[in-house]
C-alpha cells in the first residue's frame, strides 16, 4: 500500500541499540565468572577470523560508565544488553555470584541515572561451560529447570528496575549453527539433535515466561527472532512452493512455536516421516501454551530468496566470514528449497542482502499472523570502517542503511503495525561473534583488531550524530 500521508513514529518510541555480553564485556575469568560454551569454542584453531575472541572483547565490563555517557550524549531512549549466565551463576547454577549480579546492577542503575530504559536479554548464547559438561546444555531437559532458576533470579534482582525482557535471542541461528553447520558449540552436524535440542529450548522459553508472570508481572517479555522473511526467485510454482516450504521450515517453526505454542502442521508431518520430529512428552505441550510473549522481538539483517531444490540437490554450502565478497555459497534442503542470490538487491561484503522493504514484509507477516506488538531488537549493517588521518568515521553506507529501513518502520507503523521501539546494531562495534572484529557495526569505533588490542578508544562514527538527530527528531528526520 502506498500512503498518501505518513503519521509520525509515536510520542513513546524506543529508540535503542543493542549489544550481547560476550561481545562486549571481556573480563572473561574476573570477579569469580565461569566458563561460557564460547570461552572455550572460540579457543578451537579454525573456528573464528583470526582466531579472535571475547577474553577483552571492548572491555565494556570495565568501561560502561564511559559507554552510557556516550549513549547519554546520544539521547538514548533505550539499550539492549544480554546477562552472562556463568557470570551470574559459573557453574550454571547452585550459589550465585554477587559480584556478577552486582555489575549489572551498576550498569542498569547507571542507565537509568540517564533516562535509558534497559532491555535486558537473558540468554544471548553463552551457556555456562559447566552444563555443556555435565549434561549437554540444551540437548537436556535438565536445562528447563536450571535455565528456569537462574531467570527468577534476575526477576527478582531487577524485576523493580527493567520493563522490558528479551528470553531467548535467536534460538534458529544459533541452533542451526550449532548442530546443522557446526559453526556454533556444540559444533555437530546432526539434525535430529537440532530438532530435539530447539524443542528443549522451547520448553525452557515457555517455563521462563510462566515464571516471569508472577515475578514481573507488570512488565513485559518476548524472544528475539532472527526473522530473514523467505521470497521465491521466480512465480514459477515451483518456486512458491520452495518459497513456501522456507517460510515453513526456517521461520514458522519457531514463531508459531514462540505466539501459538504449537508446530506448524505440514513442517511436523515432514520431520515425522524423516525421523527428526522432536520427542514430546506428557505435559510439553501445556507448558508451551503458557509461554506467550508479549511482543516478539525482531532482528532483522536481510531476506533470503529461495527456488526449487531436487532430491539430489543443494545441503551445505560454505558461510562468508571473513568480508571477501561473492565467497558466500548456496544453501538448502533437498527437495524443499534452496537459497539463491537475489538480482535485484545489492548485498554488503559478508554477502547480506540489503532489503528494507524486506523488514516492513516481515513486520506485517508476524503482525498479521499472530496479532502482537514488535519490538526491533537488532537492525544494522557490518562493514569495514576506516579511521581518517583526522580521526574522523565517515560511514555513510551505515548511514543509509538505516535511514531506508527507518523509513520502512515509519512505513510499517502506518501500514497498523504495532511497532513500540527500534534497537539497532549495534551501540558500540564489538566482536562479531565468528567474523572477529574487521566486522564493524557501531555507531562508536573500538579502536583494536583481531591481532592488537590497542588502546580500545572510543571514537564517535558520523553515524552517531545522525542517529542522535533522528532521536531528537523523533524521527522526522531521517
Amino acid at each position: 500500500m502506498i500512503h498518501q500521508r505518513l503519521r509520525p513514529f509515536p510520542d513513546h518510541f524506543l529508540w535503542g541499540s543493542a549489544s550481547a555480553a560476550y561481545q562486549i564485556e571481556g573480563a572473561w575469568n574476573e570477579d569469580g565468572k565461569g566458563l561460557s560454551v564460547w570461552d572455550v569454542f572460540t579457543k578451537i584453531p579454525g573456528k573464528t577470523f583470526k582466531g579472535s575472541n571475547g577474553d577483552i572483547a571492548v572491555d565494556h565490563y570495565h568501561r560502561f560508565k564511559e559507554d552510557v555517557a556516550l549513549m547519554a550524549e546520544m539521547g538514548l531512549k533505550a539499550y539492549r544488553f544480554s546477562v552472562s549466565w556463568p557470570r551470574i551463576f559459573p557453574q550454571g547454577r547452585g550459589e550465585a555470584n554477587e559480584s556478577g549480579l552486582r555489575f549489572y546492577d551498576d550498569l542498569i542503575n547507571e542507565l537509568l541515572a540517564h533516562d535509558i530504559e534497559p532491555v535486558l536479554t537473558l540468554y544471548h548464547w553463552d551457556l555456562p561451560q559447566a552444563l555443556m559438561d555435565e549434561y549437554g546444555g540444551f540437548e537436556s531437559r535438565r536445562i528447563i529447570e536450571d535455565f528456569n532458576a537462574y531467570c527468577v533470579t534476575l526477576y527478582k534482582r531487577y524485576g523493580g528496575r527493567v520493563k522490558y525482557w528479551v528470553s531467548l535471542n535467536e534460538q534458529n541461528y544459533n541452533f542451526n549453527h550449532g548442530f546443522i553447520t557446526a559453526m556454533h558449540p556444540p559444533g555437530v552436524k546432526d539434525r535430529k539433535r537440532f530438532y530435539e535440542a530447539n524443542h528443549i529450548a522451547f520448553l525452557a522459553n515457555a517455563k521462563a515466561i510462566d515464571s516471569f508472570r508472577r515475578y514481573v508481572p507488570d512488565g513485559k517479555i518476548g524472544p528475539s527472532f532472527a526473522y530473514s522473511p523467505a521470497y521465491p526467485l521466480s512465480s514459477r510454482p515451483d518456486d512458491i512452493l520452495a518459497f513456501e516450504n522456507a517460510e515453513e521450515f526456517t521461520n514458522y517453526w519457531w514463531l508459531d512455536m514462540y505466539c501459538r505454542g504449537t508446530y506448524p502442521d505440514i513442517p511436523l508431518k515432514y520431520l515425522k516421516e524423516k525421523g527428526w520430529a522432536p520427542t514430546i512428552e506428557d505435559g510439553d505441550m501445556e507448558l508451551l501454551a503458557k509461554g506467550k510473549p508479549d511482543f516478539v522481538g525482531v532482528n532483522y539483517y536481510q531476506t533470503i530468496t529461495y527456488e526449487m531444490n531436487p532430491l539430489d540437490g543443494v545441503s551445505e554450502g560454505k558461510m562468508n566470514t571473513t568480508g571477501q565478497k561473492g565467497s558466500n555459497q548456496e544453501t538448502g534442503m533437498p527437495g524443499l528449497y534452496k537459497t539463491k542470490r537475489n538480482p535485484h538487491l545489492e548485498t554488503s561484503n559478508w554477502d547480506w542482502a540489503i532489503d528494507p522493504i524486506g523488514l516492513r514484509i516481515g513486520l506485517r507477516r508476524i503482525s498479521s499472523r499472530y496479532g502482537l506488538p514488535l519490538f526491533i531488537t537488532e537492525n544494522g549493517l557490518g562493514e569495514f570502517d576506516k579511521v581518517e588521518n583526522d580521526g574522523t568515521i565517515h560511514d555513510d553506507y551505515r548511514i543509509a542503511y538505516l535511514r531506508a529501513h527507518l523509513e520502512q518502520c515509519r512505513q510499517a507503523l502506518n501500514d497498523g503495525v504495532d511497532l513500540i521501539g527500534y534497537c539497532s546494531w549495534s551501540f558500540t562495534d564489538l566482536l562479531s561473534w565468528l567474523n572477529g572484529y574487521q566486522k564493524r557495526y557501531g555507531f562508536v569505533y573500538i579502536n583494536r583488531d583481531e591481532e592488537n588490542v590497542k588502546d580500545l578508544k572510543r571514537i564517535k562514527k558520523d553515524s552517531f550524530y545522525w542517529y542522535q538527530n533522528v532521536i531528537q527528531t523523533n524521527g522526522e528526520e531521517l
